[in-house]
């Protein structure tokens, strides 16, 4: 188990954009090795590549507004031994140009890093145009592909850092807003496993990206009123690391997933299929149902959708009735 303390949280903690942790290992990568290049869709700055683009301009593309030439220059330099990490916002990229990811890259297993940056409703005012909630669907349902949700900053760092090495198509899911930093530079992360970040026994909460911070926050208040709540972040939803999420879900007979994106086919899908193949227990999905985003403030989209600790505590309540 890997424990997280929020104590120094709840006095006042940090927080960044989770992207912004992405710019950071990209430029140390870039220092590293060589063979890593990146190509943006107009929106550099953004999805925060700008730094890798001042130090290495030999190195960087700028494609423009087209997409699918952003998938499929990225899949060339692939086929060229090179490592491209190719970005934009996700309503655009996964949004616009799946069939090219899904035959230039894919199809052919090019080692491509495609980042969707500006995920979920926490967008905010850019409304439903731009809040992506299906990509982790579409993604995890590509054969060859990888999907990344890191929770923080730091943990999108390391990710950048692992995808490099991996030699499937990688999506790694950015957002834009500042989230809470809940982890730390030694903390462990790998492509593929989950991590139990607490340990309980009256219900499992599976939880990836900023959701995660949510859990834990949840999770603490529910064990002061005699809930013994088990997190698991999930930061690779695919491949899905079902040893883990069996073990939780065999001695909590209840879980409850939760994610900053359509619940159906995401990764409350993705347990519900485990679960239904091998472990059948009640599984409770919390996401966005079946509808689009709104415009709004982050902090106001997030709690009018239900996803922040006050409603999660809440369904853990209902949901425990049930059990019991």
């Amino acid at each position: 188990m890997v424990k997280v303390n929020l104590v120094e949280y709840q006095k006042g903690y940090q927080k960044e954009p989770i992207r912004k942790g992405f710019g950071r290992g990209l430029l140390k990568l870039g220092q590293m090795n060589q063979q890593v290049v990146a190509c943006c869709a107009d929106l550099t700055e953004s999805t925060q590549m700008l730094d890798f683009a001042k130090a290495f301009p030999n190195r960087f593309f700028e494609i423009g507004v087209a997409e699918q030439n952003l998938a499929t220059v990225g899949s060339g330099l692939a086929a060229g031994g090179k490592i491209p990490y190719i970005s934009s916002y996700a309503a655009f990229s996964p949004g616009r140009n799946y069939e090219q990811i899904r035959t230039t890259i894919c199809l052919n297993n090019r080692p491509v890093k495609i980042v969707g940056s500006h995920a979920g409703v926490s967008v905010g005012p850019d409304g439903a145009t731009h809040q992506m909630l299906e990509d982790i669907i579409l993604m995890r349902a590509l054969p060859n592909m990888v999907v990344i949700s890191p929770g923080d900053s730091l943990e999108a760092e390391k990710a950048t850092f692992q995808m490099a090495n991996d030699n499937r198509p990688n999506y790694l899911r950015l957002a834009r807003e500042a989230t809470a930093i809940f982890t730390t530079n030694s903390t462990p992360f790998e492509i593929g496993p989950a991590y139990v970040y607490r340990e309980g026994n009256d219900v499992s909460i599976i939880a990836t990206g900023a959701m995660t911070f949510q859990a834990l926050l949840a999770s603490d208040q529910l064990s002061n009123e005699g809930i013994s709540c088990e997190v698991i972040h999930v930061p690779t939803i695919k491949p899905l690391d079902q040893a883990t999420i069996l073990t939780s879900l065999k001695k909590t007979r209840l879980a409850i997933t939760i994610e900053e994106g359509q619940a159906s086919g995401g990764l409350g899908g993705a347990i519900s299929e485990l679960s239904t193949s091998l472990f059948p227990v009640p599984i409770f999905r919390l996401g966005i149902n079946d509808r689009f985003g709104e415009s709004g403030q982050p902090d106001e989209l997030l709690n009018y959708f239900g996803l922040n600790s006050d409603n999660l505590i809440q369904t853990v309540k209902k949901i425990i009735k049930i059990k019991r």
